[in-house]
């Protein structure tokens, strides 16, 4: 973040990002370095007071930067005081200046080591094992954020390297978020050319990147000062004002739109949207610490008027492009309506106070939604015996009959025609869509329950892709889990034992010794196991493992449901191609 911030000011356009063999990360810019003379207030080096005390940040200095992001100007301090070891390397006027810190403190003065050419800063650190549980750094996670700071910060080449493997990307973006937008377009059908504007204003920059696509998601981020804003905020409320606004005005002048009519809504104008806004701004207000939400209300204003005015430039200086656009968010429009109609029958059906709950439901006592489990389980066969072995009071079982539908390539009309899917969605009483509300959420567990075969693992990404596309906010609750029935069952006369992973069955039967006798079963079906079985593996709270579905970087899980499940072939054949070696159980 502080080499970002050396970036956007325009004194860096080179930062090395590398994770070395003795699990430290060193990070290198060619900016103008800490500066290391005698801070007034402190009496120390600004480098050690940098380092050292909170809330010395640059942007907290008369004369620091303009635009900023980092974290409260805590940032370098907060990281040395994790740290077991921190060396910072200065090249600066000529000289090499170092200092070594240990667990947030200066382990010696600040002393010049050396003269150099290069101007910049080398800041390594090694995470210290006594405040986390793991120091090892996750190369793919580091690299995703990185590309995303390169799209925010163009003409800045950042790369990385992780010695151990040899892994190493460099990311380099002349096209700043107009080349972001491309990305995240790469495996989708485009409709229409990219809008793109970057305007300096009063209250800062304005850079906004919107591109159509064929699919029926929305996707759009938004970033203040580089840092992402997963809640939007003024930028963003500002952004979708004059989208709306402007496809609707330029709808009537085209005459698509007629006096008739209603206006698109703002779901219409989403519907297959890919953009990103970047604001960048000398004092950004957040709401909460984590610094989620923009609160600057000038910001609103400001990306309204700019990008409102360069998007109706765009759509009359691009007639073709204008019109494509345009017939996406009717085609939208005229679906919408479609859905509404289909959702008035589900929610008349059955979400009237969930009086009306579907026949294969064998719901629960307990009518605590907190208490409240609902199992979504693969087939009547299962179905049955999950509903003799459950626990009747708090645990609920809904049998799937087949596979539901792929929801990444139909819309809510057609989903809603889908009778497994109809049943779900009255079963949790969440409504769906625009009638979504997860206050009446009625189970606080939904656990997938599937066959450990291709076809259980095949309902089970349906399922997650039906969760992830219209229900997101029960997985960012916490409220979704997969249920991890045994994969085997070893019985040597009564004794029984249950193996869930290939090398705890590999383990177990090492430990029996050489000729020890026994017989041993590889589930495919939860049907072949009997209730009590059932319940003792993989449905008793006190005894089952499951794992919960949470959503670590929303982008990468964006492309991969896109890429696995969207109607695009050569993505999914490169994906398989690519990750074929890795598979450990193939079921053919």
């Amino acid at each position: 973040d502080n080499s970002i911030d050396e970036a956007m000011a325009g004194y860096c356009d080179s930062i090395q990002v590398i994770l070395n063999e003795d699990g430290s990360c060193s990070i290198e810019d060619n900016g103008r370095g800490i500066p290391v003379d005698k801070h007034k207030k402190t009496g120390k080096s600004a480098l050690e007071t940098v380092m050292t005390v909170l809330h010395a940040g640059g942007k907290f200095g008369d004369g620091g930067y303009k635009v900023s992001g980092g974290l409260h100007g805590v940032g370098v301090s907060v990281v040395n005081a994790l740290s077991e070891k921190v060396i910072a390397e200065v090249y600066r006027d000529g000289k090499i200046h170092m200092q070594e810190y240990k667990r947030g403190d200066a382990g010696g003065a600040l002393k010049v080591v050396g003269d150099t050419k290069k101007r910049g800063t080398l800041i390594t650190f090694y995470p210290d094992d006594k405040i986390f549980d793991t120091t090892e750094f996750d190369f793919q996670t580091i690299a995703n954020r990185l590309r995303q700071q390169a799209y925010l910060t163009k003409g800045v080449e950042i790369s990385l390297l992780e010695k151990s493997t040899g892994r190493k990307y460099r990311f380099y973006f002349e096209g700043g978020i107009k080349s972001y937008v491309q990305h995240l377009n790469k495996n989708k059908d485009s409709v229409g050319g990219v809008v793109y504007i970057e305007k300096e204003v009063d209250e800062g920059v304005v850079e906004v990147a919107l591109q159509y696509n064929n699919s029926f998601q929305e996707t759009i981020y938004t970033f203040a000062n580089n840092i992402h804003t997963v809640e939007g905020g003024m930028h963003l409320t500002g952004f979708k004002t004059a989208l709306t606004r402007t496809i609707n005005s330029y709808a009537r002048s085209q005459e698509l739109l007629k006096e008739k009519d209603g206006n698109l809504t703002a779901d219409d104008v989403r519907e297959g949207l890919t953009a990103v806004v970047s604001v960048k701004l000398g004092d950004p207000q957040f709401e909460g610490q984590t610094k989620s939400k923009l609160g600057n209300a000038e910001m609103r204003t400001a990306v309204e008027s700019v990008f409102g005015e360069a998007l109706n430039e765009f759509l009359e200086e691009n007639p073709i492009d204008g019109r494509a656009m345009l017939g996406k968010c009717l085609l939208a429009a005229r679906a919408r309506m479609a859905a509404r109609a289909a959702r008035d029958t589900v929610i008349r059906k059955g979400a009237l106070e969930g009086m009306t709950l579907p026949g294969k439901l064998a719901d629960c006592s307990s009518k605590n939604a907190a208490d409240s489990e609902i199992f979504i389980v693969e087939g009547d066969s299962a179905g049955g015996s999950a509903k003799q072995g459950r626990d009747r009071d708090i645990q609920a079982i809904l049998p799937l009959r087949g596979k539901i539908l792929n929801v990444e390539q139909a819309r809510l009309d057609r989903i809603l025609a889908n009778n497994e899917v109809k049943n779900l969605i009255i079963a949790l009483g969440v409504g769906i869509g625009e009638t979504f509300d997860i206050e009446r959420l009625r189970y606080h567990k939904i656990v997938i329950m599937t066959d450990a075969d291709v076809d259980g693992a095949h309902i089970r990404t349906l399922l997650l892709t039906l969760f992830y596309r219209y229900f997101k906010p029960l997985i960012e609750g916490g409220f979704v889990y997969i249920a991890q029935p045994p994969l085997y069952k070893i019985a040597q006369g009564k004794k029984i034992h249950y193996a869930y992973v290939e090398e705890e069955k590999d383990t177990y039967l090492k430990s029996l010794g050489k000729d020890a006798k026994y017989s041993i079963q590889r589930y495919k079906g939860l049907g072949e196991m009997n209730p009590d079985q059932l319940w003792d593996t993989t449905m008793d709270p006190v005894s089952r493992s499951m794992l919960q579905v949470t959503i670590d970087d929303a982008e990468r899980a964006d492309t991969v449901f896109d890429t696995l499940m969207g109607a695009e072939v050569p993505p999914r054949k490169k994906f398989i191609q690519a990750y074929a070696k890795k598979v450990k159980n193939l079921d053919i």
